[in-house]
């Protein structure tokens, strides 16, 4: 799944759009490689976004398409 896309399912960013442009600014690090919006991420990958000056780091638990507001924790863990 794309990273842009995965961000928006997975709730840590709210929109997809949102999620493309923080890639584009090179906010967004997969695997501690700054990654672009179409980058794959699978089960295991760590994702690091910056937000102004906080820095949230979270390990991906799984990958899926489509899931409920009230699951969309599960697919990642907070580090």
């Amino acid at each position: 799944m794309r990273l842009d896309k995965f961000l928006k399912v997975s709730r840590l960013i709210k929109r997809r759009t949102v999620a493309n442009e923080a890639c584009d600014a090179g906010r967004v690090s997969l695997n501690g490689k700054t990654a672009r919006a179409s980058a794959d991420v699978k089960p295991g990958d760590i994702i690091e976004i910056v937000f102004g000056d906080k820095v949230l780091k979270a390990k991906v638990n799984e990958v899926r398409e489509t899931i409920h507001k009230e699951e969309a924790s599960k697919m990642v863990e907070i580090l």
